[in-house]
């Protein structure tokens, strides 16, 4: 297949993102889509340099890294599928109010267009709290589909929750066929 593979600014979960799209890259083709925070960002996790190189490598292609890059991804370069892994809570709350000002939201909206799945692997500290409604906005939304979550540290951040990267492939799967993997919460 022909796959989209965008990552947000969750640094944290970046490196498990970049484990599943090599296990991806493998048998699928890929075409990747960096946020501006992860091309440009260099945080405690790694180098922001150092993550479009690796990304680069792995797909054996750059990375689209702008809104007029992705924006053919839609009726004029289809996707298969589409996946954020990592989505952050503001890539979501944008998504679910049809923000599109990254590249990574412009590919979604372009790809939404031609009711392709898009596969959703969430990480973000206000998953609880103010992200819940778009969290069920888009649970109700054609073509949408999440990687199965649970709160990463119940006691320390409560309103966290994290998708199981190792499940994208198999949410992938679900989604092709119009179904949505189960259970969608599970206990970290």
């Amino acid at each position: 297949m022909k796959l989209g593979y965008a990552m947000t600014g969750s640094f944290c979960t970046v490196s498990r993102s970049l484990s599943t799209l090599k296990e991806l890259a493998e048998s699928h083709e890929i075409i990747p889509i960096l946020s501006e925070n992860v091309q440009k960002t260099d945080t405690r996790f790694g180098k922001a340099a150092d993550t479009v190189k690796k990304v680069g490598e792995i797909c054996g292609r750059a990375p689209m890294l702008s809104i007029t890059e992705t924006e053919t991804l839609g009726p004029l370069s289809p996707l298969d599928a589409l996946i954020i892994a990592p989505c952050t809570g503001n890539t979501l709350a944008k998504l679910a109010n049809g923000i599109t000002d990254t590249a990574v939201l412009m590919a979604a909206k372009a790809h939404l267009r031609c009711d392709r799945p898009l596969i959703i692997a969430l990480a973000t500290n206000d998953a609880l709290s103010q992200n819940l409604k778009n969290i069920a906005s888009l649970l109700t939304r054609k073509s949408v589909y999440f990687v199965p979550f649970g709160q990463d540290d119940a006691v320390n951040k409560p309103h966290s929750l994290i998708s199981d990267f190792s499940l994208i492939g198999e949410t992938l799967a679900h989604a092709m066929l119009g179904k949505q993997l189960q259970p969608l919460f599970f206990e970290y």
